[in-house]
């Protein structure tokens, strides 16, 4: 009994002097932080992209010391966009690595199936790549994100797209997931607003590589506005068609659309194409010098232009290591809500707005803004847009 009381009175004594910093993801030395990328499906353009802009970012903190003399290591996971595969990738880095947490992972059912694992240890899901309501709504303490949705876009965008170019047939095509459903549910409650409804619609799976029985019934439809709720080949498949069979209207992507993958692989045929954004892409002769001397640290780092999605990547880590150094020395998931949910920045780099957080606000940004391609390469053509 004596050698069992001994025992125990040890134990206690351990716990009670056990350091500050004793959370996971965070030791005495190092901040472990995961991210789960697409880095070989039908997104690994951006999954490449965001990966480096987040390197990028934590090299320059740490050649900086660290925060709060901490070294950020990043662990990631690669799970091909799809949603079985991120819940794997979530438990190791979770379980295994035991990440402080997940920062920018991409993709909307990817997000909202790896939730249970994060939330189960405490493990806070910060800015994923995905601008789903899912990622901060309904209310979470262990969310954080900071892309307008894709409803908010379409919903805010649209109307007035149809005004400006006194559409009279527009329609939709989307990826039939939650991603797509979501800029689906943007067009029609924007339709609806106006006192309307969309002509045609028509979904394609997740992978899809051709789209020519959905452009026909584009074309057969007489759509003069097409909605896309489309990632990268799907916009350039699906507007390459339309060219091909001398259908032309004005086609709406959503941010998952904005990246200068679209013009460089898809060339001169993508001239024309709008979407939303927030923040700006990156080119190496930006007329912006901050902008540029940017770009190109990014090209001599990595050995290839950046993209907005590097932008992204660079961003989130930036986000982190601000709520990180607000909430001092004894870094806990504690200690980072509570300055996170205090937070507020300043416009940032890339053009995007000032962000905000509070325990009942978990999304940065609300606003976003309307791009289109000219001449090979993404112009602004709006201001910021409330919705």
């Amino acid at each position: 009994m004596t050698h069992r009381l001994s025992i125990g009175i040890v134990t206690a004594l351990l716990l009670s002097v056990a350091p500050a910093w004793a959370n996971q993801g965070v030791s005495k030395s190092e901040i472990t932080l995961g991210t789960i990328q697409d880095l070989s499906g039908p997104l690994a353009g951006y999954g490449k992209q965001a990966r480096n802009g987040m390197q990028l970012r934590i090299d320059e903190i740490n050649e900086q010391g660290g925060i709060h003399g901490r070294k950020l290591v990043l662990k990631v996971e690669d799970s091909g966009y799809d949603p079985k595969r991120a819940v794997l990738a979530a438990q190791k880095l979770v379980n295994q690595d035991k990440i402080f947490l997940m920062a920018g992972h991409i993709g909307t059912a990817g997000n909202v199936a790896s939730f249970p694992v994060q939330f189960d240890k405490n493990v806070i899901n910060f800015m994923p790549l995905t601008a789903a309501r899912e990622m901060y709504e309904p209310t979470h303490r262990l969310k954080y994100a900071m892309l307008s949705t894709y409803y908010d876009q379409m919903h805010t965008v649209l109307p007035r797209m149809v005004k400006e170019k006194n559409a009279k047939k527009v329609c939709a095509i989307y990826q039939d997931d939650e991603f797509g459903l979501e800029v689906l549910r943007g067009a029609e409650a924007a339709m609806k607003d106006m006192g309307s409804a969309l002509v045609e619609k028509t979904s394609f799976k997740r992978g899809a590589t051709d789209f020519s029985s959905q452009v026909a019934r584009m074309k057969s439809a007489g759509c003069d506005l097409v909605v896309l709720g489309t990632i990268i080949r799907e916009t350039i498949g699906t507007i390459a068609e339309a060219r091909k069979s001398s259908f032309n209207p004005v086609f709406l992507g959503s941010v998952a659309a904005y990246t200068d993958l679209i013009h460089k692989l898809g060339g001169k045929a993508m001239d024309g194409l709008y979407a939303t954004m927030t923040a700006q892409a990156p080119y190496l002769d930006d007329a912006t010098q901050g902008l540029r001397f940017w770009a190109n640290k990014y090209k001599t780092k990595f050995n290839e232009d950046p993209g907005v999605f590097s932008a992204y990547g660079y961003m989130i880590l930036d986000l982190f290591v601000q709520g990180a150094q607000k909430a001092g020395p004894n870094l806990s998931t504690d200690s980072f809500v509570k300055a996170m949910d205090s937070l507020s920045t300043q416009p940032d780099l890339f053009g995007g707005p000032a962000l905000s957080f509070s325990a009942t606000k978990r999304l940065g940004n609300a606003t976003s803004r309307l791009s289109q391609i000219q001449d090979g390469r993404w112009k602004p053509v709006s201001d910021y847009i409330k919705p």
